[in-house]
């Protein structure tokens, strides 16, 4: 029937045709001779698209003086709490200031600090000189951090008052069964199972000089989220978890800390770094600064990250509380809630619906040329095949330093992401085409466009479409990864849901991404359906 509809059409057409290639027959002799001359359009739709990305997305730090100072903190709660007290202490100084909050671990945060995404973010002594400043000695002073970091733009604050060092902790009562005092007494006890910070084991001041330091050879050890990790040792799943000093959750969950009698880790002073540019852009960021020197003692930070982990409140209103100053109103749950989800929303749709349509835009040609010419043809689905294949937060990461932090990295990434699903699929479809009726259509006469535009996609629409639906259902799940970079989205109470142990927090976010996908994949069998009525009435 469908084959006998496009015949009909083809019949039509080349009525058209013919009667215009009377009065043209030189053009319709070009038209025959080429077979899906679409390679200037390709051209021109990539050439188009490519300069629109660069134009939007090219980094264009420009100094506002009506810019609100932007300070991040890196995705765990001593970080977020410190990114408060200090927008709290700025409002005091009449600083206008901005909180873009849980944006990832160490490497995104000093990437949007270096290229002015972001003005402010909490950091340690110790990370500056083993995982920031390779180039420096483990036990580098203040004043020597200052220098090196002012050669790249950057200040940094005086100590804030405390230090937040990494250890490694076991349960007190394993810890007296087996007798377990220093790092040392570890290297026996190779049967203990290790679950340690995904960040931890790759940091150069983490486990691989930990390892050979102590001469630790774990024969179960595997990376875990720094909160799920006190989850699972909480529960008898692991037995060796890495901490930070000030964490809260090493009293509650009555946790022996062992003695680095080594002194293989640095000093881990807390401290502010911030751009010098902003600092001479806004006079009162230094007052602000000097205001938090020594301010907050360990005693301090401990009681505040236990307000907030097991007290369950929000770090807003802690950071508050810890400087006197009157929290803002708090909404009923329901409108806050609804406010919550509804500004999600709108995030979580512009990053699906921009990366997709710009995958449309790129991916209908890029498979049209491809099956057109199939030894082209099978390397641009490998090279789509091979974006698909690097890890979401790698590519999030690789793009930083090109885009910056925000939605313009994850629509990037999810565009490349949606690539492959159209391309193949266009790809098949197209391939899937009966070749009788092709030769049909060329013996009548049609030109190459005619026939794909009339025959060739109506009959491959529906594995066009199968292709468009599921890049669209892909991007509404990895987009919630945006919210490592700050885009936002779904994944924002996801992340803070993991952080603080929450588990109505996750579900804010999990329960609207799985509607919302499967809304699209509804929205897409519809339209398919609807198409697909319509040509069985014409037939």
């Amino acid at each position: 029937m469908r084959i006998a509809a496009a015949v009909r059409a083809a019949w039509c057409l080349s009525a058209i045709t013919d009667s215009r290639a009377r009065s043209a027959p030189s053009k319709r002799a070009a038209f025959r001779s080429q077979e899906w001359n679409i390679t200037p359009a390709v051209a021109l739709v990539i050439a188009v698209v490519v300069t629109m990305l660069l134009c939007a997305y090219t980094q264009t730090a420009r100094a506002d003086d009506n810019r609100p100072l932007v300070v991040g903190s890196k995705n765990f709660t001593e970080s977020v709490l410190l990114a408060e007290i200090f927008r709290d202490e700025a409002q005091r100084h009449a600083l206008t200031v901005a909180h873009r909050r849980a944006l990832g671990g160490t490497a995104i945060l000093w990437q949007a600090l270096l290229q002015a995404q972001i003005d402010v973010y909490p950091e340690y002594s110790g990370t500056l000189t083993q995982e920031l400043l390779h180039d420096l000695p483990p036990h580098t002073d203040l004043a020597g951090l200052r220098a090196r970091l002012a050669q790249q733009g950057i200040g940094i604050s005086a100590p804030l008052g405390f230090e937040d060092g990494y250890a490694l902790a076991v349960p007190q009562s394993l810890a007296a069964r087996l007798k377990l005092h220093t790092l040392d007494d570890l290297r026996a006890q190779t049967q203990l199972r290790y679950g340690l910070s995904n960040e931890f084991l790759d940091r150069a001041d983490g486990w691989p000089g930990l390892r050979k330091a102590y001469a630790l050879a774990p024969m179960q050890l595997q990376g875990l989220d720094h909160d799920l990790a006190y989850r699972a040792v909480r529960d008898g799943a692991i037995d060796v978890i890495d901490v930070y000093s000030t964490d809260a959750e090493i009293l509650d969950q009555h946790l022996q800390v062992l003695d680095d009698n080594r002194g293989y880790f640095p000093r881990y002073d807390a401290v502010l770094l911030y751009r010098l540019d902003s600092a001479a852009r806004v006079p009162a960021l230094a007052t602000t600064l000097a205001a938090l020197a020594n301010r907050i003692s360990v005693a301090d930070m401990r009681r505040l990250n236990a307000e907030v982990k097991l007290d369950h409140r929000d770090e807003a209103a802690v950071a508050a509380a810890y400087l006197g100053i009157a929290a803002p109103p708090a909404q009923s749950n329901v409108v806050a809630l609804l406010a919550r989800v509804g500004q999600r929303t709108l995030e979580h749709l512009a990053l699906v619906g921009v990366s997709l349509g710009l995958a449309l835009l790129i991916g209908l040609p890029l498979g049209i040329f491809a099956a057109g010419r199939p030894a082209i043809g099978h390397t641009a689905v490998a090279a789509t095949s091979i974006l698909q294949t690097i890890p979401a937060l790698a590519m999030l990461v690789f793009l930083i330093p090109l885009l910056g932090i925000g939605a313009k990295p994850a629509i990037a990434a999810l565009f490349f992401y949606s690539l492959l699903p159209i391309v193949r699929n266009t790809v098949a479809g197209l391939e899937a085409v009966d070749p009788a009726l092709r030769d049909s259509a060329r013996a009548l006469g049609l030109p190459a466009q005619v026939r794909l535009l009339r025959i060739e996609l109506p009959l491959a629409r529906q594995a066009i479409l199968a292709g468009i639906s599921t890049a669209a259902v892909i991007n509404v799940g990895t987009a919630t990864l945006g919210a490592l970079i700050g885009a936002g989205g779904y994944g924002q109470p996801i992340l803070t849901g993991v952080r603080l142990g929450n588990p109505a927090l996750i579900l804010e976010g999990a329960i609207p991404s799985a509607l919302m996908a499967l809304a699209v994949q509804a929205l897409f069998a519809l339209l398919a359906y609807t198409l697909q009525a319509r040509e069985s009435q014409r037939v």
